[in-house]
């Protein structure tokens, strides 16, 4: 027992400290997720202010601050409370002699550098593109996933308001996706982190862009739109459920765009029941009357 105790503790100390030596600029600049994610949803930002699709839209919107609270939440606060839990499955996964390559498919080591971080941003993509098709399908799930969906007007910070229980969800199902990978994640694969989170920014903008051709391979702002829209095709538990590549949609028959005015409406029927505020919404989905 004294082993769970003391790594829970030292990941829960180790995380916060990170994350405190990433805010005071003493970590190295290519990996201070803190203040990368600060820029990128500046820049984000303000090519929303600059290039408006929807020009009627507030440039500070509705609950634009509830989502900036969000990003800063799931990305940093709930990361460092987490992760003490995640270094005891790890211990009682190796108690059992498992390891993070005894479900390996393939060993990223013997490739080289770009065709790793090639394949771990693929097969993680992959991984979170099925689990974003189980919140929709299973009403379980989707009581957590509908506070994502109550969003009402669309901006880049829309994109980190979600259930903290998201969280627990993605990351054991992003983890299996590393161990298929040999356990191993490359040192550099903290640039496919900025990457997905420049997209998700992106998707989530308002901001008019499609990619041209490849958008049958990136996820765009368009077609994520109507992942959100209020009214879907009937018999569908969603659509365009891709994250930052939107070619698994077009693979599995999911895709979804009649028109591309970005006026549309958004949410889902019965959104009215999601409580206003992120203390309220924390609760959200646990008691007997969600959706």
């Amino acid at each position: 027992m004294e082993k769970y105790i003391d790594g829970f503790l030292n990941s829960f100390l180790g995380t916060l400290n990170w994350t405190w030596k990433s805010i005071l600029f003493e970590v190295p600049w290519y990996s201070n997720f803190f203040w990368g994610i600060v820029i990128i949803s500046f820049l984000v930002f303000a090519l929303e202010v600059l290039f408006p699709w929807r020009k009627n839209q507030a440039i500070i919107r509705k609950d634009f601050w509830l989502d900036a609270f969000y990003m800063f939440f799931n990305f940093f606060v709930f990361a460092i409370f987490i992760s003490g839990f995640y270094k005891i499955l790890e211990l009682l996964f190796a108690d059992f002699g498992l390891s993070m390559s005894s479900f390996a498919l393939i060993d990223l080591s013997i490739l080289p550098m770009w065709a790793q971080l090639l394949l771990f941003f693929i097969v993680l993509d992959f991984v979170q593109w099925v689990t974003h098709v189980m919140l929709h399908r299973y009403k379980f799930l989707w009581q957590f996933h509908q506070i994502h969906h109550s969003v009402k007007e669309m901006g880049f910070a829309a994109h980190m308001r979600y259930h903290w229980m998201e969280n627990v969800i993605y990351k054991p199902l992003k983890t299996l996706g590393v161990m298929l990978l040999g356990g191993f994640e490359p040192e550099q694969a903290i640039i496919v982190h900025f990457f997905a989170v420049a997209v998700g920014h992106f998707n989530h903008s308002n901001i008019k862009i499609t990619w041209g051709p490849l958008r049958y391979i990136f996820n765009n702002p368009v077609m994520h739109l109507y992942h959100h829209a209020y009214e879907i095709p009937k018999g569908k538990n969603g659509v365009n459920y891709g994250i930052s590549l939107s070619i698994w949609d077009y693979i599995f028959k999911t895709n979804y765009i009649p028109e591309d005015s970005g006026t549309i409406t958004l949410g889902f029927p019965g959104d009215e029941k999601v409580p206003p505020g992120f203390l309220k919404q924390m609760f959200y989905g646990f008691g007997k009357n969600q959706n």
